[in-house]
């Protein structure tokens, strides 16, 4: 019988590693795929060594920094000693699933690394360690494709899983009616992330921005995602003074019904360009980190559309461009200057265009059966 052990580290992982575990079940009837992931994987019969929610907030404290590196080492103990799969699949979630696989090096274990770091944005001496250690990058953009080849890296391109996976357009009247939301009224999204870093040094302006834009624009209605990953008491502080209507859990149904949209960065970014609502992408933080980002970045552009289509499609008001009167701005021109808004709507149009219509999960699950057989 051949073993699977599949590494995720958060929702969009378990969420990816399912679609393959689905995959490979169906090819393979008689595969056994363990791992450490979510309700996804689980409701696909994968057996958890543990549950990610322990892997979540990396870095806030020296204990999960300790609880980390506990997990790696009985993680990697079990791979080696017990379950003993023919290929470990890691997901995302670069810096611990690179630490696996340095210590699964030499074992005879073959490590596949699906969505693999973003090396070419930042940091990207940490290409050696993954010509080390990985077997197999399956990556997800058309780009990295070719950067991995130049280094000697076995890579497929499989595309990337938004493309099969992003739901169709909610219906906007049905969404609207059900949220008691004005279907007259054009409607201005702020996504301000969905841990809580992300929200203490960006949804005081990413909200300010929108309550800006607000006091200007009466005629405009406003709602802000809350992440299901968020607990209430984290995130309630910061909507406290507005009226936003708060919406949880249905962050694609908001982004594709939207007239405007106000991000942190993220993958949320690229799905928004899919659904070609137009978007601006604010970002900041202590001086220390972005400098640090300066120093070490490979790219300028941070957000995924500008990136994947080399364009600047998308306004980036990063750090000292990061205020409410310029996130107010920037939208405004998004909802009120015509020819910009459908100048904008079109170049999205080219995020897809990039983008393979490869069926990612399907070419991750045929990448592993090919070594299996």
């Amino acid at each position: 019988m051949k073993k699977v052990f599949i590494i995720t580290g958060e929702y969009s992982g378990d969420m990816h590693g399912s679609k393959v575990a689905e995959l490979l079940k169906e090819k393979m009837p008689d595969i056994e795929i363990e791992g450490i992931g979510g309700v996804n994987l689980q409701n696909q019969g994968v057996k958890l060594f543990c549950d990610h929610s322990k892997m979540s907030g990396f870095g806030l404290s020296l204990k999960m920094i300790i609880d980390h590196l506990s997990l790696e080492k009985r993680v990697c103990n079990y791979i080696l000693n017990e379950f003993k799969p023919d290929i470990v699949l890691c997901i995302d979630y670069g810096t611990f699933n690179l630490r696996v696989a340095k210590r699964l090096k030499g074992s005879g274990i073959k490590v596949f690394h699906y969505i693999p770091p973003q090396v070419w944005a930042s940091r990207k001496w940490r290409i050696k360690g993954i010509k080390k250690y990985v077997d197999k990058v399956l990556c997800i953009f058309p780009f990295e494709e070719e950067m991995y080849k130049e280094y000697g890296i076995d890579v497929h391109y499989c595309g990337h899983p938004l493309i099969k996976q992003l739901p169709k357009k909610a219906n906007k009247e049905e969404f609207f009616k059900k949220h008691g939301l004005d279907i007259n009224k054009p409607l201005v999204s702020v996504f301000p992330g969905s841990r809580p870093l992300e929200l203490k040094f960006l949804a005081n302006t990413l909200i300010g921005g929108a309550k800006l834009l607000q006091k200007k624009h009466p005629e405009l209605q406003f709602c802000i995602s809350h992440a299901p990953s968020l607990n209430d008491d984290v995130f309630d502080k910061y909507i406290k003074d507005t009226d936003f209507k708060v919406i949880r859990g249905e962050n694609q149904a908001l982004l594709s019904v939207s007239d405007s949209l106000i991000l942190a960065s993220g993958t949320v970014a690229l799905e928004a360009a899919l659904y070609q609502v137009p978007l601006i992408i604010g970002y900041g933080g202590p001086w220390i980190i972005y400098l640090a980002y300066l120093l070490f970045r490979c790219i300028k552009k941070v957000s995924l559309p500008n990136i994947v289509t080399g364009e600047d499609i998308v306004p980036e008001l990063i750090q000292t461009k990061f205020t409410k009167e310029n996130i107010c701005y920037e939208t405004e021109r998004l909802l009120y200057d015509t020819q910009y808004r459908a100048d904008t709507i079109e170049k999205l149009g080219h995020v897809r265009e990039k983008l393979s219509n490869k069926f990612s999960a399907e070419e991750v699950a045929n990448c592993i059966i090919t070594e299996l057989t």
